[in-house]
């Protein structure tokens, strides 16, 4: 089999609630996703979607993606889209760093390999575990007030696991991990999730005032390095993300005791390839994970879903749902949210069939 045809598509992603706010005063209201066709000279035409949080989130930005794969795929004409190592080391052989260009592109190998075969992509890679599995919901960054009010509401929808988006004033965080406690159910989970958006004081700060309140401390710094100290200083569990993006840090972050979890976003690492290296190495250490990406549609759904059912119960700390923010569908067959729970399909791939008349026409055509 051979890669014959490469399309690329521009969808707008808005939100239900309207906007989505996190630290350093960032929002976005609207998502500039890239979904990507890759056709054979068997018939089988796979699909990925990137989608970076906007320009200000990770060294990622939309139309930088498109760029990217404008400039990769010419040069994948003619590969085989089977054999998803050979094809993703070719393209870090091609294009040194740029991960989030070539995820798109990787998760559309996966999905023609598991249509070839017959297999959803979860039965690819490993095992599809149990019937379901929990997600989780972020809450916006809001008063402590209104956001602690939003755990009663996600609750309603089923959720039991919530990521609480702070990274601003301290005082203001502290009220906020207060406020959304105080709401919590037994079995419930809390996430202070400030995604870099402290300096190592304030984060110590915080920490030592959430000492005693059952949540979980995510990304408090920029760097390793600040977030090391935090870890070191705070008996709270740690997560770390934006510092997860590649197998390297996750070796270093284990022999450095610098987090009980990660947050794994698949196309922050270059697709799934790589995610299912990072995935089984953590599994296999130990550390448990949460599975999601920087944003996305029914395609990054989907493709979240298929690595988070193949991932050990025990090891899976939460995922997302992404395509129940977003007021736009783009494929049929993606998974659903049901009582804060989600499955994957047991079609072949992905499961998912685009809607391409939501995708419109292609803002690039390879062939």
């Amino acid at each position: 089999m051979r890669i014959t045809q490469i399309d690329a598509y521009r969808v707008e992603l808005p939100l239900h609630e309207g906007s989505y706010k996190w630290s350093g005063g960032n929002a976005v209201t609207v998502f500039d996703s890239t979904v990507v066709a890759v056709g054979t000279d068997a018939g089988i035409t796979g699909y990925g979607e990137v989608c970076p949080l906007g320009p200000a989130y990770l060294p990622a930005y939309a139309a930088g993606a498109r760029a990217g794969i404008a400039e990769l795929a010419p040069q994948l004409i003619g590969l085989d889209p089977l054999q998803v190592g050979v094809v993703h080391r070719f393209m870090n052989q091609r294009m040194r760093g740029h991960p989030y260009v070539k995820s798109a592109l990787d998760v559309a190998c996966w999905d023609i390999l598991g249509k070839a075969c017959g297999q959803p992509v979860a039965n690819l890679l490993g095992g599809r575990f149990g019937e379901d599995f929990p997600l989780y919901r972020a809450i916006s960054q809001d008063t402590p007030e209104a956001m602690a009010e939003m755990v009663g509401v996600y609750r309603t929808e089923g959720y039991t696991k919530f990521q609480l988006k702070v990274g601003g004033d301290v005082e203001t965080d502290i009220a906020r991990i207060f406020a959304a406690a105080e709401k919590l159910q037994p079995g419930d989970v809390l996430v202070a999730d400030a995604n870099t958006g402290w300096t190592q004081h304030q984060a110590l700060r915080v920490a030592d005032a959430a000492r005693l309140v059952d949540v979980y401390i995510e990304q408090p710094c920029r760097t390793y390095e600040e977030c090391l100290v935090v870890r070191r200083k705070t008996a709270r569990p740690f997560v770390l993300d934006e510092v997860i993006d590649d197998i390297g840090m996750v070796v270093r972050g284990a022999n450095d005791q610098a987090m009980d979890v990660i947050n794994l976003k698949i196309s922050k690492v270059g697709g799934l390839t790589p995610a299912r290296q990072i995935r089984d190495l953590c599994v296999a250490l130990g550390i448990a994970l949460t599975i999601e990406d920087t944003w996305g549609g029914d395609i990054v759904t989907a493709t979240i879903a298929h690595l988070a059912h193949s991932t050990p119960p025990e090891m899976l700390f939460t995922t997302t749902d992404f395509n129940s923010y977003v007021t736009v569908g783009i494929a049929d067959g993606a998974p659903r949210r049901q009582n804060g729970r989600m499955s994957t399909t047991m079609q072949p791939g992905l499961g998912i069939v685009p809607r391409m008349e939501v995708l419109g026409k292609p803002v690039l055509s390879v062939s």
